[in-house]
């Protein structure tokens, strides 16, 4: 499914709650808190989609592929390693405390 599809399933769905949300608040009636908190939620939930659909064009763009460093199998070049320290034991002419 694309993420055009996915949307407009979950909106379907939001849809129906609300629908059922509507018959439940004429059925037991809509002034108790646990139904406006229900209600509320939601409210919630289609505000969120209608934002992530806003957002799903730049969801959609392919996000740009790293530029993938080739590391070659052959040993490294020691004169890199001259004149350094070791990292964390100190210099070579000195002793560690």
């Amino acid at each position: 499914m694309s993420l055009q599809d996915e949307l407009t399933a979950i909106r379907r769905c939001v849809d129906d709650l609300a629908r059922s949300l509507a018959r439940l608040e004429q059925e037991i009636g809509g002034s108790g808190l646990e139904i406006r908190r229900v209600r509320t939620d939601a409210d919630h939930l289609r505000e969120s989609l209608a934002l992530l659909s806003e957002a799903a064009p730049t969801l959609q763009q392919p996000r740009p592929r790293p530029d993938l460093v080739t590391i070659p199998d052959a040993p490294y070049d020691s004169s890199l390693w001259t004149d350094t320290d070791d990292e964390g034991l100190g210099a070579r002419d000195r002793h560690a405390p």
